[in-house]
């Protein structure tokens, strides 16, 4: 009788515990998991954590920004947690449901709020944008490049301000052309737009255009293919959308991001607080691989090393556009 009691306290206690234990969670934004840019390297970083310990991760893709907060709100009710959330527009939306659930953790990329159970990720996007600036310069056979921003936001004038530092470190008299493509969420998820900035680019001289503008850059990327231009992707590894125009991509690590979050929950080592991912801690870089790999000399490679290195040193101190709105340098 004594065993039976013990078993049946252990099977309840194992119950207990198997109620309590969190499932990990995702809240792509409304350009879905498969943008090709942003949110599909969070969903990299999601697929990597469910290869390497078999479990899955709930995933919601909300069609609206009401529909932000509702996900959010009944992940949590569920117990979800931690739950990531993809881009700044959802700051609103995760601090409010934050407080309403205090034992659910939350990491938000690309936003910042301070609260006892949100970790905000956000990354030195002017140093990668640096660094393609000063790729880009060093391509150019007009000394005009482009620019081809999502958003009209400063995060996103962020890119572009490291990127024309870029590009005049390296020709100090070039001209670096940017456009926005508009002011509002949509402006990331436009590429017909993205395609006419980038052919009005062309024709007043650019020969290289980076966008920064989610799913807006396959315009961009494609008019590049189109006019025999060179093209810079952005967020995910995008040198494969089309080899031979992608000089290069503009990498942020999001995919980490989100990996590291699941697997520092899974290991009790999770932290709110604010993470700040620059070139030193791996968090930006450019892209090389074998679809660009023809495109990229081994002078060009040893030119953006040194660069590189001098940023993480702190000999180029790279100007963030967030510090003061602001692009002095």
């Amino acid at each position: 009788m004594k065993a039976v009691f013990l078993a049946s306290i252990t099977a309840l206690a194992v119950s207990s515990s198997l109620a309590q234990a969190a499932d990990p969670a995702v809240v792509y934004d409304q350009a879905g998991k498969f943008d090709k840019s942003f949110n599909e390297g969070v969903f990299n970083g999601v697929k990597q954590y469910t290869a390497e310990t078999g479990i899955q991760v709930r995933e919601f893709e909300p069609k609206n920004e009401a529909q932000v907060e509702q996900g959010l709100r009944r992940l949590a009710k569920r117990g979800y947690s931690p739950i990531v959330t993809v881009g700044f527009n959802m700051t609103s939306a995760v601090e409010k449901v934050a407080k309403d659930f205090p034992n659910i953790n939350f990491t938000l990329i690309d936003g910042v709020i301070e609260l006892p159970n949100v970790q905000s990720v956000v990354f030195k996007e002017h140093e990668g944008s640096f660094i393609v600036g000063a790729l880009a310069a060093m391509a150019s056979k007009t000394d005009t490049v482009g620019f081809v921003g999502g958003m009209d936001i400063p995060l996103v004038r962020k890119f572009g301000c490291g990127y024309e530092q870029g590009v005049k470190y390296t020709t100090s008299n070039a001209t670096v052309l940017q456009n926005m493509t508009g002011s509002t969420g949509a402006a990331f998820n436009d590429p017909t737009k993205g395609s006419e900035l980038a052919k009005s680019q062309f024709s007043k001289g650019a020969d290289v255009v980076f966008a920064a503008a989610g799913g807006t850059g396959i315009g961009v990327y494609q008019a590049a293919k189109d006019e025999g231009k060179f093209a810079i992707g952005v967020d995910s590894n995008q040198n494969h959308i089309q080899p031979g125009t992608m000089l290069t991509s503009m990498v942020k690590r999001v995919d980490q991001a989100a990996y590291k979050t699941y697997k520092d929950a899974a290991a009790g080592t999770w932290k709110p607080g604010l993470v700040v991912l620059g070139l030193a801690e791996g968090g930006v870089d450019w892209a090389q691989d074998e679809n660009n790999a023809s495109l990229i000399s081994a002078d060009m490679k040893a030119k953006i090393s040194d660069i590189r290195a001098k940023i993480i040193s702190g000999e180029i101190q790279v100007h963030d556009y967030m510090s003061d709105n602001t692009c002095n340098y």
